[in-house]
C-alpha cells in the first residue's frame, strides 16, 4: 500500500548543520490533492493517550518541522512533533512491550473525505521514531467525543496497516479505501514519536447541509470545490484561492512568477457540483505591489461546450476585496479565472446554489461513500 518504497531504519545522528539535509522523502502522487487535515479546515488532534514529551497538536502544524538542538525542558529534549514516554513491560522478567502495546492519537479531519494517501513524517526523530505505524478511519455524524469514536460499537476501516517506517523521514502510503471519513486513528508501535500528519484526498460534503444553507460558496474546499490545473504556482499554491477565511499575509493566497511575455495566468476549477451561480468575489488581500491588474471569469458545463465569460475583464485594485452580483444566474461546473498579465489574487469566492440534477449526483454519491 506504500506510494513508493517506504523508508525503514535510523536516520545518522544529527552532526550539525542543516538539519534536513539528510531527509529522506520522495514525490507522492497524491500531494496535489487536499489536505483533509489541514488546520484551516478546522482539522483537530482531540485525544491522544500520551503525548509525554510533545503535544499532539504539533502533528497537524501546517509548516515542515523545526528542529533546535539546543532546546530541552524539566523532561528532556523538546521535539515540534507528537512524543510519547518509552514503553516498558510488566517485570524484570518481562522488560520489553508486547506485541499489542502501542500509542494512538484521533485526529478529527477538517472536511470529511475521501483519503487517497497519508503522509507520516518523522522529521528529527532520528532514533526516537516509532517501529511501525498504522492509521484506521470512520465516519461518525455530527461532532463526537473521544469517548464515541472509541465506544465499543464503533467499527474502523483500516487505510494503512501497522508497518514498519523510518526516522527522519516522509513515509507516505496510498490509501484504497473508496469511503468518506470524518476521523482518523494513527497508531505509532510500540512508542516514539512523528512530526507531522498529512491527509490527501477529496472532499465530500454533507448534501444535507448544503441544502439546508441554500446559497453557499460552490468553489470552497469545505463545500467540495477543487482546483483542478493553474498556469503557475511558482510562489504559491493555487488552492490557497478557495481556503477558508481572508487571506492572512501574503503567501496565504496565489501569487505567480513576473511574466516576461505577452500571455497570462489563470486557475482552473471544479465547483463541488452543477450549480447556478449569482455573485462572485475576488480578493487581493495582502498582495499590494504584485496584484493581478485585471481578472475576467469564464464557465462552463464539465460535460460538453466551450468557455463562457460571466465576468468580463475588470480592473483590480490592491489589497481589497472585489464583489459582483452577476446579472442573471449562470449555470456551470467548471469556472476559470484568468489574471492578467500576472501577479495574484487571495481568495476567490463563487455564491450560488446547486442545481437540482447537481443536488441529485452529490446526494447519490454520499450514499456510495457510506455518509
Amino acid at each position: 500500500m506504500t506510494a513508493t518504497a517506504h523508508f525503514t531504519g535510523d536516520a545518522n545522528p544529527y552532526g550539525g548543520g542543516d538539519p534536513y539535509a539528510d531527509y529522506r522523502t520522495a514525490a507522492f502522487p497524491f500531494t496535489h490533492l487536499v489536505d483533509l487535515a489541514d488546520r484551516r479546515l478546522g482539522a483537530g488532534v482531540i485525544a491522544a493517550n500520551d503525548e509525554f514529551f510533545a503535544e499532539r497538536e504539533n502533528l497537524l502544524k501546517p509548516e515542515p518541522a523545526h528542529f533546535d538542538p539546543e532546546h530541552f525542558g524539566h523532561k528532556g529534549k523538546i521535539m515540534d512533533g507528537w512524543e510519547t514516554r518509552r514503553r516498558r513491560g510488566v517485570s524484570a522478567v518481562q522488560p520489553h512491550p508486547v506485541d499489542e502495546d502501542h500509542d494512538w492519537a484521533l485526529v478529527r479531519l477538517g472536511a470529511p473525505g475521501v483519503v487517497r494517501g497519508i503522509v507520516v513524517d518523522t522529521a528529527h526523530f532520528r532514533g526516537n521514531y516509532p517501529q511501525a505505524v498504522s492509521v484506521e478511519g470512520v465516519s461518525l455524524p455530527g461532532s463526537p467525543s473521544p469517548d464515541d469514536l472509541l465506544a465499543p460499537g464503533v467499527t474502523w476501516t483500516t487505510l494503512v496497516p501497522r508497518t514498519a517506517v523510518g526516522g527522519h523521514a516522509a513515509n507516505g502510503f496510498t490509501v484504497e479505501a473508496a469511503q468518506r471519513f470524518t476521523h482518523l486513528r494513527v497508531s505509532q508501535h510500540p512508542d516514539g514519536g512523528i512530526a507531522r500528519l498529512r491527509v490527501y484526498g477529496e472532499v465530500a460534503p454533507d448534501p444535507a447541509w448544503l441544502t439546508a444553507l441554500g446559497t453557499f460558496d460552490l468553489v470552497a474546499l469545505e463545500n467540495g470545490g477543487r482546483v483542478e490545473d493553474a498556469s503557475d504556482r511558482f510562489y504559491s499554491p493555487a488552492t490557497n484561492t478557495i481556503q477558508p477565511g481572508r487571506s492572512r499575509k501574503m503567501d496565504d493566497g496565489w501569487e505567480t512568477r513576473r511574466r516576461r511575455d505577452k500571455g497570462n495566468d489563470w486557475i482552473h476549477y471544479h465547483l463541488v457540483e452543477e450549480a447556478e451561480i449569482r455573485a462572485v468575489e475576488i480578493d487581493t488581500a495582502y498582495l499590494k505591489g504584485n496584484s493581478a491588474g485585471w481578472a475576467s471569469l469564464s464557465a462552463r458545463d464539465a460535460k460538453g461546450g466551450g468557455w463562457v465569460e460571466i465576468l468580463p475583464r475588470t480592473r483590480l485594485q490592491p489589497d481589497t476585496n472585489h464583489r459582483f452580483v452577476l446579472a442573471e444566474a449562470v449555470r456551470a461546473d467548471e469556472v476559470r479565472v484568468d489574471i492578467f498579465p500576472d501577479g495574484g489574487i487571495s481568495r476567490l469566492r463563487l455564491f450560488g446554489s446547486l442545481t437540482p440534477q447537481g443536488a441529485a449526483r452529490l446526494a447519490a454519491r454520499h450514499i456510495e461513500l457510506g455518509g
